[in-house]
């Protein structure tokens, strides 16, 4: 099982999750940041687990992420 958490407020909208990952991201058409797919919202920081078969997409995502503010953790 692998958890990813993002942190939307700070996202500046770089596009390179969504590039990486596509099946997990997208980009608002309303403010132009990234949304992570499934993500559950708990005080800013969006939240969401997926299977092993993810983990390598998203791990890419959370090292291209300019801003630093995707983590990707296996458990």
């Amino acid at each position: 099982m692998v958890v990813i958490t993002h942190q939307r407020e700070k996202c500046i909208g770089c596009n390179y999750c969504v590039e990486e990952a596509p099946y997990r991201w997208a980009m608002s058409h309303k403010d132009g940041k990234s949304i992570l797919v499934d993500g559950i919202d708990k005080k800013g920081f969006f939240t969401t687990r997926v299977f092993d078969d993810e983990y390598e997409d998203n791990l890419k995502a959370a090292e291209y992420c300019p801003v630093n503010i995707i983590q990707v953790k296996k458990i």
